[in-house]
């Protein structure tokens, strides 16, 4: 679904760009659909900015991220609106992912307006997301500082379903949850994609749980990517 070709990122800082470090070092890889790539590597290592490279969040110099056999930095409107709906990203700070002014019945509602979804079909589109993502609707009238960072990150991946994606970005999404919710969460995601073919890219410096998620897993180390098992 998903291919970056000789993907190469370089950060610059310091007076006139004098200073400069490479995140990414001519990544190549593909991703499939209903297949997860999990994605490891030491602090620092350009984890993070390999997933935002992918949900199209940051430009790499040279190199082409490829979706649908089309560069998706040389779409057009349509075709780029298109793009960011199918492929969402999921970050790891659960409460930061939900405006905290907003109950989250607002929150989900605000996803249903972007995509047109008739005012009538709304209480049914979220009973409906809501019993997808294990939650009740007592949640909707609630803010996320009321509500626990496992219930969060069940509404943030509520409000990316809603979009109806192909892929999904997750970066870290348990790192900040304790372990029994952790295992709940990834029990989750691994339904989700066998009942919808989802294509996930995780991100996480947890082995465990990388070995749980992923048919393949690529290790990122000095800007290089190796894989440490395909699949």
């Amino acid at each position: 679904m998903i291919e970056l070709r000789r993907v190469t990122k370089i950060f610059y800082r310091g007076w006139l760009k004098k200073l400069s470090q490479v995140i990414l070092d001519d990544v190549s890889v593909t991703l499939f659909s209903g297949r997860t790539f999990g994605l490891m590597g030491p602090s620092g290592s350009g984890k993070s900015t390999f997933g935002r490279v992918v949900a199209g969040l940051i430009k790499p110099f040279p190199g082409n991220v490829v979706f649908r056999g089309k560069d998706i930095f040389k779409m057009n409107h349509p075709e780029w609106l298109l793009f960011r709906r199918k492929v969402q990203m999921l970050f790891q700070d659960p409460q930061g992912s939900l405006n905290p002014k907003k109950r989250v019945e607002d929150s989900l509602r605000d996803v249903l307006n972007l995509v047109g979804v008739p005012l009538v079909q709304h209480r049914e589109a979220i009973e409906d997301i809501l019993q997808t993502v294990g939650l009740s609707t007592d949640f909707l009238s609630r803010y996320p500082t009321q509500i626990s960072g496992g219930q969060n990150q069940r509404v943030a991946l509520a409000r990316i379903l809603l979009l109806k994606p192909e892929f999904i970005v997750f970066d870290e999404p348990t790192s900040a949850l304790d372990i029994s919710v952790q295992a709940q969460i990834l029990t989750l995601l691994r339904e989700l994609q066998e009942t919808r073919g989802l294509g996930y890219l995780f991100i996480s410096h947890d082995r465990q749980v990388i070995n749980f998620m992923s048919h393949s897993i690529g290790m990122l180390k000095n800007g290089k990517l190796e894989m440490a098992r395909e699949g």
